[in-house]
């Protein structure tokens, strides 16, 4: 196919158009409402390229991994898609050491993958504050300090958010929701980590797991309660708003929480909610049919953007844990049983994503490898004949 000089020239101003749009959009950790963590602790996952062409065909626009894998960022090269990579807990004492440690870290995880890669976050360890090791409770806010600091001499701090995301672990207790408060011996460490995070813009992070509270007591929770189905719900006294879900009310109750340390005004984002699929004997509600119902309803609940009974008018958003089942994941048998997806590309259940046809179902299909490659280059020359069109 022959180009005129006309067609270059909308081609330059395609490229320059989308490097606008990147960079305008870049200051947004999270587009629309829903996102899905993309664990890889597995020995039969499908390439990062054909994680991106599902992720595109599902329209999953959010992404969190754990760590900052070169061949996952390259991969997800042109996407389009935000995600948040992660400062594993193993390197937050040598980033808390010093600005230039940070400095490294990004130039070489981070730096080299911009703008073609929409990295829009850095997590800085994950769980710390809550969890067993005090050493890390102890360095976790020199070291977001300082990798804040290195993206800020570098110019990325505007595009780049630097967060921290928290288990439930940090909470003395959390029900009804407006009683939820830090624990005392987290709350040294948590204030001043909030004062930060208020200062330069970053929501609260907290991992919100319907499924584990129902699977620690089973006896007391109405497993409709934590499934959105029909049910009595609760009421709180305090705030006289009623709950129809555990989801909410566990975003209000870390509402609450930061509300009593001075932090009303800050934005509650769950970078983990999601229910497992199969289990141990003595893990209730861990099905297929209770997972399928969590996370439909959970979908179809964040796509309304709506806000929660405490903060109506702060819309909800959350990523959804986790994209694939992993089979080589420590622990109960339901930590290896989260996924939303299988490894050919299919769906683990439906919830209104459509997922690939395997490559071995028939030969009339275009294989699961080699679609991504199609799909960027289709999406291209689409955007390329909108813009001649427009003109």
């Amino acid at each position: 196919m022959m180009f005129s000089s006309s067609s270059s020239f909308f081609l330059w101003l395609l490229l320059i158009f989308s490097v606008t749009i990147c960079h305008v959009q870049g200051n947004k950790a999270f587009t629309g409402t829903y996102g899905v963590n993309y664990g890889r602790i597995a020995d039969n996952l499908p390439s990062p390229h054909s994680v991106v062409t599902l992720l595109k065909a599902s329209k999953i626009k959010n992404i969190r991994i754990y760590d900052a894998d070169h061949q996952v960022l390259s991969a997800f090269k042109g996407s389009g898609i935000a995600i948040i990579i992660g400062l594993p807990n193993e390197f937050l004492k040598d980033i808390s050491v010093g600005e230039d440690r940070a400095m490294n870290w990004i130039k070489e995880n981070v730096q080299p993958f911009l703008p073609g890669t929409k990295i829009c976050g850095i997590a800085v360890g994950n769980e710390i504050l809550g969890g067993t090791d005090m050493e890390l409770w102890e360095v976790l806010l020199a070291a977001a300090k300082n990798v804040y600091s290195a993206l800020e001499r570098l110019g990325l701090a505007r595009d780049i958010e630097v967060s921290s995301p928290h288990s439930e672990a940090v909470f003395a207790n959390s029900y009804p929701p407006s009683s939820c408060t830090f624990r005392e011996d987290v709350l040294p460490f948590m204030r001043p980590l909030l004062q930060f995070f208020s200062q330069i813009g970053t929501p609260f992070y907290i991992n919100a797991y319907p499924f584990l509270a129902y699977k620690n007591d089973p006896e007391h929770i109405d497993i409709n309660y934590a499934l959105f189905k029909k049910n009595p719900g609760i009421y709180d006294a305090k705030t006289k708003l009623h709950y129809d879900n555990m989801f909410e009310a566990q975003v209000d109750a870390a509402y609450a929480a930061l509300e009593k340390v001075g932090f009303d005004k800050m934005e509650v984002i769950v970078s983990e909610t999601g229910w497992a699929s199969h289990g141990d004997q003595n893990e209730a509600g861990a099905t297929v049919k209770n997972a399928k119902t969590y996370n439909k309803n959970l979908r179809k609940r964040l796509l309304k953007k709506k806000g929660t009974p405490y903060r109506p008018k702060m819309v909800t958003k959350a990523y959804v844990f986790a994209l694939f089942n992993e089979n080589l994941k420590p622990g109960p048998t339901s930590e290896r049983h989260f996924g939303l997806f299988k490894p050919d590309g299919s769906i683990a259940y439906d919830i209104g994503f459509t997922g690939l046809v395997p490559s071995s179902a028939t030969s009339s299909f275009i294989s699961f490898k080699g679609i991504g490659s199609l799909y960027v280059m289709v999406s291209t020359s689409c955007a390329v004949l909108l813009l001649v069109v427009a003109f």
